[in-house]
């Protein structure tokens, strides 16, 4: 049988009107000769957009931080870390197994012993782990872009400090790039050991009852209170707010955040009672990105109000209208318990009860982190990073060296510091900076090959198709399994009205489609729509409470998607590849989140 396979990374054709596109990206984000012989998956659900210069630091440091917990730290038996290359601006990643079951067995030991430690202390090294993350983002929030004046500050002098002001230019940069990676670094410490508690436990369920779907033991740990859905529960409670405080007639469809506020302040006591409430509510609950933070450009709602302003008008008229709109945690919970007595009534014998009880326990102590640790670190810390880099680009404008702010994101990381090498000598010395004339026209290239870049359409994936791809965190998370590339390959003639996915949460609605790219559209997503879209972020929250249904292209069980759909009760159909490609927006379509099957009703 003919080796089966995408297209090859050398073989992939220039994207005209992009050449030059590789200097924006370092070295050895590029494919190599050696790499046509390897399986790479696009990472559409972190990085669906065009990766920017200075974002290119977004896969960067995380697959350094994830392959050394996984590798080194945390030695998992069956798979070292994760490379990534960049191609045409899209990111690939490929995970390298460890084939060889002696060093299999020799990493083992290493793994329960260290594992071990953290699943035993769990709770005292979260509650740690809090800690030490709140003050990362109190350091980079602390984080100042030296104010260069026409003589130093006095108290430079007088207090002997030694250290004029330009130093702190790079070394303040530098930082804010450090930050960052120790944030990542924290980031994936409890990650990964909370996937690989999932990952036993879903082993365990499968072997003993070989006929128990995906989703059904994902919701034997669903109902959980995560501190990802506190956004969104904020904006309920600012609703209600208003309501109780006759305030609710600001509320209406398409009003402007600043006039809403304005409006407000207008309104006496109850309008400063909620303008209070809200400025409560803020920090730190809309450090929230609008995207799921590994892009500079999606800013936070505290940044940009449209998003949660776009919401506050529905949830007012559900309050005033005595919805509950609450979670259906209860119920979950309940749920919960009943499914997993079900299956462990079926088990044959004390020691698999016993151990069904232990990792089903432990699944349940570590899955709030899964969730919960986006809110700190992709969100409330990076939303922050990328402010700092912002105001690093602010100061090169003022200088001259860039035409604005936000034009400091086509520079990698290491340019930019070579932009405020030129920004500490200029004032040195007394001259004048010299980057205009060298950044801009790059910064000016680079945005015209961006926009040439974005029009390009990625393969799923590259390269030869693997013998077997069942490793437990790429499916549970990307979605991705022999049967995603037998689809994307294209080897079954499937009927052009049916989408198959993953049954992430149950039953089964019919409704009209709203096809939507990206969080920048959710504004038009109409109540009891059913959403389609390549992939969601926590950030979409306030649209879950709105919706009949999701279907996302990208995802597997433990993706955001599925776990919020599970959460707010509606059904879910994740992973299937192909989703925006076949479905329009007004189609009426049937999501059947027990199957996996979405159906085009012509």
């Amino acid at each position: 049988m003919a080796e089966r396979s995408f297209p090859l990374p050398s073989r992939i054709e220039p994207v005209p009107g992009a050449e030059g596109w590789e200097q924006m990206y370092p070295y050895f984000s590029r494919f190599q000769p050696e790499d046509d012989q390897r399986f790479w998956f696009y990472n559409s659900m972190h990085f669906p957009e065009v990766v920017p210069a200075f974002d290119g630091i977004t896969s960067e440091i995380p697959y350094t931080a994830i392959g050394a917990n996984t590798a080194r730290l945390f030695p998992l038996p069956t798979s070292m870390g994760i490379e990534y290359r960049i191609l045409h601006g899209r990111v690939y990643i490929t995970a390298n197994p460890v084939l060889d079951e002696a060093e299999q067995g020799r990493r083992l030991p290493h793994f329960q012993e260290r594992a071990g430690h953290y699943y035993a202390n769990w709770d005292r090294l979260y509650g740690e782990w809090q800690q030490r993350i709140e003050a990362l983002i109190a350091d980079i929030e602390a984080v100042e872009v030296p104010q260069l004046g026409e003589l130093d500050d006095l108290a430079v002098v007088m207090e002997a400090r030694g250290v004029a002001s330009n130093h702190f230019l790079r070394e303040n940069f530098h930082r804010c790039i450090d930050l960052y990676s120790r944030m990542w670094h924290h980031h994936t410490e409890f990650l990964m050991l909370g996937y690989g508690a999932y990952v036993v436990f879903f082993e365990f369920c499968r072997n003993a009852f070989p006929e128990i779907g995906d989703q059904t033991v994902a919701r034997m740990v669903a109902g959980m209170d995560v501190t990802m859905y506190r956004p969104d529960d904020e904006l309920k409670k600012l609703a209600a707010l208003a309501v109780e405080l006759d305030l609710a007639d600001l509320f209406v469809e398409g009003a402007e955040p600043p006039k809403v506020l304005a409006a407000l302040a207008e309104r006496g006591d109850p309008g400063a009672r909620w303008l209070a409430a809200f400025e409560r509510s803020k920090d730190p609950w809309f450090h929230v990105s609008t995207g799921d933070g590994f892009y500079h450009h999606h800013l936070s709602w505290a940044d940009d109000l449209t998003v949660p302003f776009a919401a506050l008008p529905r949830y007012v008229e559900q309050v005033r209208a005595g919805a509950d709109l609450t979670r259906p945690t209860e119920r979950l919970a309940e749920e919960r318990e009943r499914i997993a007595g079900e299956y462990r009534a079926l088990l044959g014998s004390d020691e698999e009860r016993a151990a069904f009880d232990q990792m089903l326990g432990l699944c349940r102590m570590v899955f709030p982190y899964i969730e919960s640790h986006k809110f700190y670190c992709e969100h409330w810390f990076t939303t922050r990073f990328f402010q700092k880099i912002r105001a690093f680009g602010r100061l090169l404008a003022d200088r001259g060296v860039l035409a604005e702010a936000d034009d400091v994101f086509h520079l990698r990381h290491v340019e930019v510091e070579d932009a405020l090498a030129d920004v500490q000598l200029a004032w040195a010395s007394g001259g004048t900076e010299l980057g205009a004339r060298h950044w801009q026209p790059v910064v000016a290239e680079r945005k015209r090959i961006l926009a040439a870049l974005a029009g390009w359409s990625p393969p799923p994936a590259l390269g030869p198709v693997p013998e077997a791809l069942n490793d437990p965190a790429v499916k549970m998370l990307w979605g991705i399994t022999d049967e995603t590339i037998q689809t994307w390959l294209g080897d079954e003639e499937l009927d052009e009205d049916v989408v198959r996915g993953y049954a992430a949460s149950p039953g089964v609605v019919e409704g009209v489609a709203r096809v939507l790219s990206g969080v920048n559209e959710i504004g038009r997503i109409r109540e009891g729509e059913i959403l389609v879209c390549p992939v969601t972020a926590p950030s979409w929250g306030p649209v879950f409470g709105k919706i009949a249904a999701a279907v996302s292209d990208i995802g597997g069980t433990m993706s955001h998607a599925a776990i919020v759909a599970r959460e707010y009760g509606m059904p879910a159909v994740v992973g299937t590849g192909r989703a925006t490609s076949r479905i329009r927006t007004g189609d009426r379509v049937r999501v059947d989140g027990d199957r996996g099957v979405v159906t085009v009703l012509r």
